[in-house]
């Protein structure tokens, strides 16, 4: 929470960018047919299968049917496998899907359904890895292992991967990678799901850290999108708003290690997106609408004192905390509707939410059974006895009238403390439970209004201020950002997040030495990069096909973000998408002029790409602990060699 409110003070504007944020998703919502149609005709256009689900059941048949015509089967993919480890030996013979970490997913329950059709499904987000070890569900939608500790790692790792116990994390995490890096190279299927789908663009966009993500888009031959029907924005930059706000409220950070977009299907691949309904319809047609705004940072979770007390499990729904209260009881069914009692409605979550969702108000609809499968709650009394609900009838006929409301707290001020000593004889509120356990609470002296109103008052003298202008601090920050020069902010950011930056009138000595001085004497290289007559003659060898073996990858990057320290990288002639991401160091030639301001300046170099990519520092992972740790399926170094024009 702490990085989230630090992350949220670099952007002076973020107030108002927030309520931005819930009016383009409240705008989608409203008009989300025509939005799917646009989406659908030019995904279409761009080369992509996309098909409609209007439930689980459907969104699981699409899949296998995907899955039972892939081009590729295992049989003509061994001759590829060099090594096969204990945990591939058992079953190497079936189809292997490779999975990214997706809640559509888990909602429509789709690993269960697919390993009962003998495919074999693997997570390959490190915190969805270890909970499918175990044979859980995530406890929470961004750290699927936040409930457990690194011994519990460490003795799953020992008894399933056959590996010396230890518990150190960057051990841990460097097993999950080697053990994954086998399913990434020999998957037939990769699936995903989507942060968010731009209908403009017939587009989608992935947010992620570990590396995961991009390797299942990009190294099987079929990539299928499973995507929640309301996660769509209009344009590119209503995307670059919702990108502005998603990794600050999710981790604390200003843009995630991976920002991806997918438009087409990259060469010899085939790419299917799949949009659910699965009673998002439903839903959109009821009082719980603005639950569908939502965009999955997980902050609500973070900030609610229940959820951090009882945990994800205890939700039994893949859609834990406030928001999944919420989206449980409209989706699922009434079993769902009692989880919104397990909420003090203090008002934290919706402080917390990017997109400005007022889940308290929901929260109250769903205990008021109004969500759309109230009709089939089994009372209407809400299992209340006749004398709550009268009494509750009672309370809200005096919460309507200010006078009488107040005038029902000064009896019941007064009265209260004569009660309470007798409260466990008397057990006046049996039907409540009041009595047995716990005294009868003596009720305020003063109201809150009048409480609040004598803050107002000290309004005046500065001492309590309500408002929603920018502070001087947040002012003084705005006016300076004009100022800051944009390579050294470029520098600055991307040092932060433990990426290097090289200064050089000449980038092809400069990566020369930096090779020699790693001993490493092969490359993936893009072509028109550097100077390959000397990197010949200094015995340096280099490919344009990637290769697992081969630990340096050299790119072009298309430009820089100074405000995030990215360097945007998209598919052509080098693959310097995976010249990016498969080895263990990313190198990235960038010149100066090509650096910008921030995101919005840039999103639309990613127009007539089939895959781009933004890239944020190093591949990393919090999903030990949340114990911060560099290196994980893609480059654990990322260096920029900035070349001054």
């Amino acid at each position: 929470m702490t990085r989230r409110i630090n992350a949220l003070e670099t952007l002076p504007d973020w107030r108002e960018r927030r309520q931005r944020a819930h009016a383009v998703r409240a705008e989608v919502i409203k008009n989300l047919d025509s939005y799917l149609d646009q989406f659908t005709v030019k995904a279409q256009a761009n080369g992509v299968i996309v098909h409609r689900a209007k439930d689980a059941a459907e969104a699981v048949k699409i899949v296998l049917e995907i899955a039972k015509d892939s081009p590729r089967s295992r049989e003509d993919r061994k001759e590829n496998k060099k090594e096969i480890s204990v945990y591939q030996r058992e079953s190497a013979s079936k189809t292997l899907v490779a999975k990214s970490k997706s809640m559509v997913t888990e909602e429509v329950n789709l690993n269960h359904a697919l390993e009962a059709e003998g495919i074999r499904v693997v997570e390959t987000d490190l915190g969805e890895f270890i909970v499918q070890l175990r044979g859980e569900k995530p406890s929470h939608i961004i750290t699927p292992a936040l409930h457990l500790k690194r011994q519990d790692v460490g003795e799953l790792f020992h008894d399933k991967l056959d590996i010396p116990y230890t518990e150190d994390i960057p051990t841990l995490t460097n097993t999950a990678r080697k053990v994954l890096r086998e399913v990434f190279l020999t998957a037939d299927i990769g699936i995903t799901g989507a942060n968010f789908a731009i209908a403009e663009e017939g587009a989608i966009c992935l947010v992620t850290n570990e590396g995961n993500g991009r390797m299942v888009t990009t190294l099987p031959p079929i990539h299928i999108a499973l995507i929640g029907m309301e996660r769509l924005v209009h344009n590119l930059d209503d995307l670059a708003l919702m990108l502005s706000l998603l990794p600050r409220s999710a981790t604390g950070q200003k843009l995630t290690s991976y920002t991806q977009i997918v438009h087409s299907p990259l060469n010899g691949q085939q790419r299917h997106f799949i949009l659910l309904d699965n009673g998002r319809s439903r839903l959109r047609n009821s009082p719980l609408k603005e639950s569908l705004y939502c965009i999955r940072c997980g902050s609500c979770l973070n900030a609610c004192p229940v959820f951090r007390e009882i945990g994800g499990h205890a939700y039994k729904s893949p859609y834990s905390g406030p928001i999944g209260s919420v989206i449980s009881a409209g989706l699922f069914g009434s079993e769902f509707v009692p989880l919104a009692q397990a909420s003090t409605l203090c008002g934290a979550c919706k402080d917390a939410c990017p997109v400005d969702i007022d889940l308290p108000k929901l929260l109250v609809r769903v205990r008021a059974d109004e969500s759309p499968v109230s009709s089939l709650h089994s009372s209407n009394q809400h299992g209340l006895s006749p004398l709550s609900t009268f009494s509750l009838w009672m309370y809200s006929r005096l919460a309507r009238r200010r006078r009488l409301f107040t005038l029902a707290q000064k009896f019941a001020a007064l009265t209260s403390p004569l009660l309470a000593p007798f409260s466990q004889w008397i057990r006046l509120p049996a039907f409540t439970g009041w009595g047995y356990s716990k005294d009868l609470p003596r009720f305020a002296r003063k109201s809150f209004r009048e409480k609040w109103e004598g803050m107002q008052v000290n309004t005046e003298t500065g001492r309590h201020v309500h408002t929603n202008k920018l502070s001087d601090k947040e002012e003084t920050l705005r006016s300076a950002q004009g100022d800051i020069d944009f390579v050294e902010r470029f520098t600055q950011e991307l040092t932060a997040v433990h990426g290097h930056v090289h200064h050089t009138e000449d980038p092809t000595r400069s990566i020369i030495q930096f090779l020699q001085s790693r001993n490493i004497n092969r490359i993936q290289l893009e072509p028109n990069v550097l100077d390959e007559d000397m990197l010949t003659q200094a015995d340096i060898t280099f490919s344009r096909e990637p290769d697992p073996a081969i630990r340096a990858g050299v790119t072009k990057a298309q430009c820089g973000v100074a405000d995030t320290g990215s360097v945007l990288e998209a598919d052509g002639e080098g693959k310097s998408l995976l010249a990016s991401l498969l080895p263990e160091i990313h190198l990235a030639v960038l010149r100066t002029s090509q650096i910008y301001p921030s995101l919005e300046n840039v999103i639309h170099l990613v127009k007539n790409t089939k895959s781009a990519v933004f890239i944020t520092g190093p591949s990393a992972t919090g999903d030990i602990e949340s114990v911060h740790t560099i290196g994980v399926h893609g480059p654990g170094e990322v260096h920029a060699f900035l070349v001054d024009d």
